[in-house]
């Protein structure tokens, strides 16, 4: 799943990248933010950095 998330980041840069129409800039922005935001929490995970578990 990693490798997926980080294609997809890489992906979203080299659109946002050429992209011109400022709305659609904003979505992939965003679009970008959230793959970035996936990929960090399942490094830390495999890390150990974070407990995947619920606390209770």
């Amino acid at each position: 799943m990693t490798y997926e998330l980080e294609i997809q980041v890489l992906e979203l840069q080299a659109e946002m990248n050429v992209c011109i129409d400022p709305a659609e800039h904003r979505q992939i922005a965003a679009e970008l933010e959230v793959a970035q935001a996936e990929l960090a929490v399942i490094i830390a995970e495999q890390d150990g950095a974070i407990d995947a578990e619920p606390p209770f």
